[in-house]
């Protein structure tokens, strides 16, 4: 069991890593978010059926586990001193800063989309949304994005 969970650390922490700073923009946050992750990941690996089926849970964990952490009183009220991005080559570094600005539901189905590959159908399960409704909040989405991005990435700074 322990060579597992090292081979889907090794496999899913960049993306587990991603997801949690799409809600906290803050590397050290994201990075405890991520560690609780694949502790819970250890917790509960015989509970997951199959490879996919733990792609899957990571992600919902990982958003659940980022939603709760912003509810904190003491999350929401303190200021980041590190805003680096070590983490993340030049080209998504930039990405980050645009999707900062579009809602965390509007960030997660542009990043399960695009960076993740999942279909509208496999989100919905993801997300517990109805298909309807991630395939309109995908298209809204992409509009808000390319309108702050055709206003030079201004539109909400």
């Amino acid at each position: 069991m322990k060579g597992t969970i090292e081979r889907l650390v090794q496999k899913y922490s960049s993306m587990v890593l991603q997801i949690a700073y799409q809600y906290s923009f803050n590397k050290s946050e994201a990075e405890d978010i991520t560690q609780e992750v694949f502790i819970k990941l250890y917790n509960n690996i015989k509970k997951i059926k199959n490879e996919e089926h733990i792609k899957a849970w990571l992600i919902r964990v990982t958003i659940n586990l980022s939603i709760d952490y912003n509810r904190n009183y003491w999350n929401r009220n303190t200021t980041s001193l590190d805003e680096n991005y070590k983490y993340f080559d030049e080209e998504t570094k930039d990405v980050f800063n645009e999707l900062k600005k579009l809602t965390p539901e509007y960030r997660n189905i542009i990043y399960l989309y695009y960076y993740q590959g999942y279909k509208i159908s496999e989100i919905s399960e993801i997300l517990s949304m109805n298909q309807n409704t991630v395939s309109s909040y995908l298209t809204r989405a992409r509009k808000e994005l390319k309108h702050i991005l055709e206003q030079g990435g201004e539109l909400y700074a």
